[in-house]
């Protein structure tokens, strides 16, 4: 079995920028409650030896304590020279849980058994990590409110082999997820749509009559893709609409009444852009402090679903 460890300096391995590495300055040890009872328990053993002076006696309680010495060192090296990393996120609703990605790589030539990582709010998960491979870790945080939610100090630790002993370290990552308004329950209604500046009847992308096909740009809805021509040709296209261009779907702040509150209001216009998306619509949004054009399709969505979240707050928010 490998049992030597770079050491911090020259020789240690290059750390990619925004890696945290686990190196022996960082790694803290000390004994459980189980580790006390089994010393306690050594050392009852060995005063017997000593009292009725039992020769089986010494070699069980040196035994005993070579044990909880090679215990120690690898509970320690379990841990050391991991490099802990942040991984990816996906926003999310209030109410629901965030999930935080955190990798952990293991560049010894000894897997890493039992790593577990903790945080405030999260419940501990527990992972195995392979010889010169790495593992992803999933932080599960509740949500209460919109906007940034940055995730707390880690704890990451492990008991392995015996769970004599603890070893730890804290680790600190620049990662943090979007957090949407909780839309409103129930259906309210999208608004009418209001008059544009084109003219009505004129060409151009509506959403009344066929007026033909166009090789699909990204960001366009889904909803428009020709499924049947794909399937029968392999060419992927849109399909275009002629009819009311002149008129815009608009999703405003403000011609909401003002006795909802503005988390009532955000919670009403997120409930819009989703019932305005999955029908398809093009849409834009005006708040107090910005305005979004009419668009459609899942960028222009998250877009305002992130405006909406970051309505009026100023970076992360925990």
């Amino acid at each position: 079995m490998e049992t030597s460890l770079p050491h911090d300096g020259a020789s240690a391995p290059a750390v990619p920028a925004g890696a945290v590495l686990l190196s022996q300055r960082r790694v803290y040890i000390l004994p459980t409650g189980f580790g006390l009872l089994f010393a306690l328990t050594v050392a009852l053993v060995l005063l017997a030896s000593i009292n009725y002076n039992l020769s089986l006696g010494y070699v069980l309680a040196f035994l005993l304590a070579g044990l909880g010495l090679v215990a120690m060192l690898h509970t320690w090296r379990n841990l050391v020279q991991l490099e802990v990393s942040a991984g990816r996120t996906e926003p999310v609703f209030a109410g629901d849980a965030a999930v935080f990605q955190v990798l952990l790589v293991n560049n010894a030539g000894v897997a890493r058994a039992s790593i577990r990582l903790e945080t405030a709010g999260a419940l501990a998960t527990s992972l195995d990590i392979p010889a010169r491979g790495s593992s992803v870790a999933r932080l599960h945080l509740g949500t209460q409110r919109r906007g940034w939610l940055k995730l707390p100090r880690i704890r990451v630790y492990t008991t392995y082999p015996l769970g004599l002993f603890r070893a730890w370290s804290w680790v600190e990552l620049p990662l943090r997820a979007l957090v949407w308004p909780q839309p409103e329950n129930g259906d309210a209604p999208l608004p009418d749509r209001l008059p544009g500046s084109g003219e009505a009847g004129a060409g151009g992308r509506g959403t009344d009559d066929f007026a033909g096909m166009r090789t699909y740009q990204p960001g366009d809805s889904l909803r428009h893709v020709a499924w049947k021509a794909l399937a029968r040709d392999g060419r992927l296209v849109t399909k275009q609409f002629a009819g009311r261009t002149g008129q815009h779907l608009w999703l405003d702040f403000m011609l909401l009444p003002r006795a909802m509150g503005d988390e009532a209001r955000l919670s009403r216009l997120t409930r819009w852009v989703l019932a305005a998306e999955a029908a398809g619509h093009a849409y834009g949004m005006r708040l107090p402090d910005r305005e979004i054009a009419p668009g459609e399709g899942h960028p222009h969505c998250n877009r305002c679903l992130e405006a909406l979240a970051l309505y009026r707050l100023q970076g992360p928010k925990g």
